[in-house]
């Protein structure tokens, strides 16, 4: 039996051992068997996305634990929570961007108006459906104009492009701005400018729901404030979900928030709701800044 006192050296590691150990229990997931809060449900004749008991792994890790939503049509549904809680991972899952990464696998279902897009289900057609706009703006070497009428092309559209190309330049707020030097190249453009311009890209193929894996995370705040406008704007005509660091801008932009910790779905609701009045104590502490 060792009865010698312990060194200082020995102490602060069994100090720093228990402050890791009560970490942990701090920020372990929800108790099992409970339930995350959902607050207002979406009327079902309202769902445009329906997420059901979806599992995903990347090799052994298990990322996204039994997560269930509705996202409503024509709403604006922003995914918040501190950085790897899954919250990227599961929009991604929302047009099978995943499959594209080795190693992956999932499990659950994921519905748009009612049918399972991992079921008998063209993966190219459901990225049409469900269109994504990335971090970084990623224009393509090409024109102004022919990034916007690329994928449409490529998907055999026989339309006038002219109109066209017009129509997605006005949605994404960026024709008045672009309208004389449509044949110029994209990467003369700002970053705030390429990302408006990823968006009409995105737009030309007449998709039904937008995804957007934090889009302004890039720019600057006059540029934010055009993104923001021009994503209030989109949802009269299509269901938008973002993904965002930005607690300001998730209730600056968005009808519905979702809060994601440790892959699990931990509260949705109304989003005035879900800041004002969380029903969730680890929603109220993320929230006001205790941790994240």
């Amino acid at each position: 039996m060792d009865d010698r006192m312990p060194t200082t050296t020995e102490r602060l590691r069994e100090e720093v051992r228990e402050q890791e150990i009560q970490k942990q229990s701090s920020e372990s997931p929800r108790a099992e068997g409970e339930q995350p809060a959902r607050g207002r449900p979406v009327p079902r004749d309202k769902v445009k996305v329906e997420v059901e008991n979806l599992d995903f792994w990347y090799g052994s890790n298990h990322a996204l634990k039994d997560i269930s939503l509705d996202i409503s049509a024509h709403e604006v549904t922003a995914f918040i929570g501190p950085s790897g809680c899954g919250k990227s991972t599961l929009l991604r899952c929302l047009n099978r961007m995943n499959e594209l990464i080795p190693g992956t696998r999932l499990e659950g279902h994921v519905r748009v108006d009612g049918r399972d897009i991992y079921e008998n289900a063209d993966p190219v057609m459901v990225r049409r459906r469900v269109g994504m706009v990335f971090q970084k703006p990623n224009p393509f070497p090409k024109t102004i104009y022919q990034n916007v009428i690329w994928g449409a092309i490529i998907n055999g559209y026989r339309g006038n492009r002219d109109d066209l190309v017009e129509r997605c330049l006005r949605q994404a707020a960026l024709w008045d701005e672009v309208k004389d030097r449509l044949h110029t190249s994209a990467y003369g453009l700002s970053g705030g400018q390429q990302q408006r311009l990823c968006i009409a890209r995105t737009l030309a193929v007449e998709p039904e729901v937008v995804l957007m894996d934090e889009p302004a995370s890039a720019l600057d705040p006059i540029a934010t404030a055009k993104l923001e406008e021009t994503i209030h704007q989109l949802k009269e005509e299509y269901t938008i979900v973002v993904v965002t660091h930005n607690m300001q801008q998730a209730a600056r932009i968005s009808d519905r928030t979702a809060f994601f910790y440790m892959g699990e779905l931990v509260e949705i609701d109304d989003t005035e709701q879900l800041f004002t009045r969380p029903n969730k104590k680890r929603t109220e502490d993320y929230i006001t800044g205790r941790f994240g």
